[in-house]
């Protein structure tokens, strides 16, 4: 079963978001209170625990949210996914955006971490159906 791992949000774009037990997505815009939240194609960012890990093998300690992930996940291979396909994740509706993007100069997740996965694993996916997502939710491709 794919589920959430962890809700990551900041308030600031470029550095790494901190673990939430919950958020609130909402409709056409993303996280309430994340940065990366708007009226825009990259409203959330999902990466999963199982890229992390291969990550992991150089830098043990990396957690959930160092790679500015909103949703950490589980037992779902993200970047496999088609672009618009839909994922009901909690009482959420998502639609899958965009696989990967180029980190930009000076990225803090790149310099902390020395290479970053989003580029080549991460997705992200606008908001179709907003509302509450917990760590634990399962997620599920419609």
């Amino acid at each position: 079963m794919a589920r959430v791992v962890s809700i990551n949000k900041s308030d600031k774009k470029g550095v790494v978001k901190i673990p939430q037990e919950e958020g609130l997505f909402i409709e056409n815009f993303g996280l309430q209170g994340d940065a990366h939240a708007g009226k825009w194609h990259r409203q959330v960012s999902l990466l999963s625990n199982e890229s992390i890990d291969k990550m992991r093998k150089a830098v043990p300690n990396l957690n959930e949210g160092d790679f500015a992930e909103n949703i950490t996940t589980e037992g779902i291979v993200l970047y496999e996914l088609p672009v618009g396909t839909k994922l009901a994740i909690g009482e959420t509706i998502q639609e899958v955006s965009q696989i990967g993007k180029e980190c930009h100069k000076g990225c803090a997740i790149k310099q902390k971490v020395g290479e970053c996965i989003m580029p080549h694993e991460g997705i992200f996916t606008v908001v179709r159906k907003g509302g509450k997502i917990k760590v634990g939710d399962e997620i599920k491709i419609i």
